[in-house]
């Protein structure tokens, strides 16, 4: 996400709302966004954070604890990440996870070993000492381990309290101060009680009480916002997804009639999706809705173009030009809001404090805010998904509208392979609905986390009414995912996706043959461009 140079109204916002909270200190991990969900699912406000960030910084932002998280490196290797190794002098618990616990072995005196085989998947964990970290436990449990190194010795100090056949130092404890170290991983739901563990740590070992509630993070937004904005309006982009709708919803309640709502019909959304997200619109706000067709704007530009990149480029540019040119007319406008989240700052490495490594840029409306002068207001980038999706409800959207599935920026244009027409779009759209509603109807749409189709280049022979065909092949894709960085293709009834492969046959003319996607990602992507 490209950040914009003025002063943003966010700006030490979290300082504001979150007087109880938690750092994770993220070495590399592709568990640190799970862990923060885990410690938010507590009610306790949970940061990713820089593996580097200095004590100094760490006692200003006043945590009630500190997690650090497993990583992919090794400890004893030149050039693997490091904590500020004051941070373990200055009384606040902490937490080791995998790396993270070898980590403060290492920082500490300690020896880390490669094992003598890697540990990835179940193990049996034999626990020692009930106490605190452990309250409430069994004496043995399975737990999820991943890792290619062990703690060989920790320093003086500190008391192993659970071990495994092949790994005998899986957690310990300090005799004096509260540090806790975990070789296995809590916050995956592999192991049990994890979320057990994770509570004990926060509550029993760190004091927190709890006080992080969407509902009150919704009502302290609200005044915040209205606080900041004062007397100048908003506008905001409004696609008909959860977040740009969540954002609308939050807002309007803060500054009512000072938001203004942009809609680009770019030719390139589902069958009927401006007149549904203007219905959804007028029926749940009064704000003012700007709807721009610039469908033969788009479809031109797409002329020709069969490189996904490059049609990602044009549709962004053109975007941006249809955007402006309508934002400009809007008198008093000083913000643009945006529905960026928390994940989408984490991954582009935008975040004070955040990841150092930008995995991928993001941003909803690419560039607007230092080409039209704008201030950024981004009322959810504090929160996750499912958190978004919560504050929906809390704010009284409909679920049909919170619990839609996910849809491309670059639309349709992403999932009609080669070059990209009306004809194309138009048999696009009509086998999409036909999927949506066969899921939706087999009751499996809340339980399936994106479906969708993709028109492939390829045509094929067919016999339809005793006459040879020669037309579309069609993809149906369906996954199931947590947070859309890993997902696996979902096991619908066979004799659903015989009505579905029917229905798209008989109904919509130009296909003959219809195929099902159950490649998982990684391998593959979850769309195909």
């Amino acid at each position: 996400m490209n950040v914009p140079s003025q002063p943003r109204p966010t700006a030490g916002r979290a300082e504001q709302l979150h007087s109880e909270r938690v750092l994770v200190l993220d070495f590399g991990s592709q568990f640190a966004q799970l862990i923060a969900r885990r410690v938010r699912d507590e009610n306790v406000y949970c940061e990713i954070v820089r593996h580097d960030i200095s004590a100094e910084t760490i006692v200003a932002r006043k945590p009630s604890a500190i997690i650090l998280s497993g990583g992919p490196s090794s400890v004893y290797e030149e050039g693997a990440p490091r904590c500020d190794p004051k941070l373990f002098t200055l009384g606040i618990p902490i937490l080791g996870i995998c790396y993270g616990m070898q980590l403060t072995a290492h920082c500490l005196g300690g020896t880390v070993k490669p094992c003598p085989a890697r540990e990835f998947g179940r193990a049996r964990l034999q626990i020692s000492n009930l106490e605190k970290l452990f309250a409430g436990f069994p004496t043995e449990i399975d737990v999820w381990m991943s890792h290619g190194d062990q703690v060989h010795l920790f320093p003086e100090g500190f008391e192993v309290i659970a071990g495994t056949a092949t790994c005998p130092i899986a957690a310990v404890k300090h005799h004096e101060l509260p540090i806790y170290g975990l070789q296995f991983h809590p916050e995956v739901s592999h192991t049990a009680l994890g979320g057990t563990l994770i509570h004990n740590f926060l509550y029993n070992i760190a004091g927190c009480e709890g006080k992080w509630h969407l509902s009150n993070f919704a009502q302290q937004t609200i005044e915040h916002f209205r606080e900041v904005i004062g007397k100048d309006r908003v506008i905001c982009g409004l696609s008909g997804g959860v977040d740009s709708s969540v954002t609308a919803a939050l807002l309007y309640k803060a500054i009512g009639p000072q938001l203004t709502c942009i809609l680009i019909d770019n030719g390139l959304l589902r069958k009927d999706e401006q007149s549904a997200v203007i219905t959804e619109f007028t029926d749940h706000f009064k704000a003012d809705l700007r709807v721009v067709d610039a469908s033969e704007r788009f479809l031109s530009s797409l002329a020709g173009v069969r490189d996904p990149q490059e049609k990602r480029r044009r549709i962004g540019r053109d975007f941006i030009e249809c955007f402006k040119a309508e934002a400009v007319k809007i008198n008093g406008a000083k913000y643009l809001a945006q529905g960026t989240l928390y994940p989408d700052v984490i991954e582009s490495g935008a975040a004070p404090d955040g990841p150092a490594a930008t995995i991928k840029l993001h941003h909803n409306v690419g560039g607007l805010p230092e080409q039209l002068g704008f201030d950024l207001v981004e009322p959810l980038r504090d929160l996750f998904k499912d958190e978004v999706r919560r504050l929906g409800i809390e704010l009284g959207l409909p679920e049909h509208l919170v619990w839609r599935h996910p849809f491309p920026g670059p639309g349709l244009a992403v999932r009609c392979l080669g070059e990209v027409t009306k004809a194309k779009l138009d048999v696009l759209r009509e086998a999409d609905e036909i999927v949506i509603n066969e899921i939706k109807n087999a009751d499996l749409y809340r339980s399936t986390s994106q479906a969708f189709v993709v028109l492939m280049e390829s045509q094929s022979v067919g016999v339809m009414g005793d006459a040879r065909t020669y037309e579309n092949a069609v993809a149906v894709r369906c996954v199931n995912t947590d947070d859309f960085m890993t997902a696996d293709w979902s096991r619908l009834p066979y004799d659903l996706l015989a009505r579905i492969s029917t229905r798209i046959i008989n109904e919509v003319r130009g296909v003959n043959r219809v195929c099902y996607d159950i490649s998982s990602k990684p391998p593959a992507t979850i769309e195909w461009e």
